[in-house]
């Protein structure tokens, strides 16, 4: 059975949540599975050590379950980009448009460092706005993102078009 299949198979739908209309992608049910949490993290850390990552910046909070594991498994450093308000020092902020509205994610101002090789990694790419304000967050900082790393891909939501133009390179396990 190949990751693709174990993933897909480890996956939870819940319709009707947050609210009707969405087929919810619940990944807590692939977390009892240590095996396969293994198995994904040696995935990732196997795609991306020859390509020179200095730092794995990590989505909250999802991106946060698997974002340690590859950092440690790249023996780099991990940063965490939350919700605006949440990190206790200074902080770099990035606006992004929601559906209804709009939202602000954050990073540690000296967090990264100009120069730095970043991997964003994130559970989900769906409408793209997260994943690309973590990218511009991120060159606010003057690092360089290298890559993109998605567990899941909703793929008729169109995110991948938000960050295309970037040229980094963009993987997901699983797409749907």
């Amino acid at each position: 059975m190949t990751l693709q299949q174990k993933v897909e198979g480890s996956i939870r739908n819940i319709p009707d949540f947050p609210k009707k209309g969405i087929q919810f992608k619940d990944i807590t049910t692939l977390l009892l599975k240590p095996e396969l949490v293994n198995e994904l993290v040696e995935h990732w850390v196997s795609e991306y050590s020859n390509k020179n990552i200095d730092v794995v910046v990590g989505l909250e909070s999802r991106g946060f379950l698997f974002g340690v594991s590859i950092a440690a498994g790249l023996d780099v450093p991990f940063v965490p980009i939350r919700k605006a308000g949440k990190l206790p020092y200074k902080t770099v902020g990035c606006s992004y448009d929601l559906e209804y509205g709009s939202a602000e994610v954050e990073i540690h101002a000296d967090a990264l460092k100009p120069g730095n090789r970043v991997l964003i990694h994130d559970d989900l790419l769906a409408t793209g706005g997260t994943a690309r304000a973590a990218y511009d967050l991120c060159r606010k900082c003057d690092a360089t993102v290298v890559g993109f790393s998605f567990l899941l891909e909703l793929s008729d939501l169109g995110g991948r078009s938000k960050i295309e133009d970037t040229g980094a390179e963009i993987s997901s396990i699983v797409s749907y």
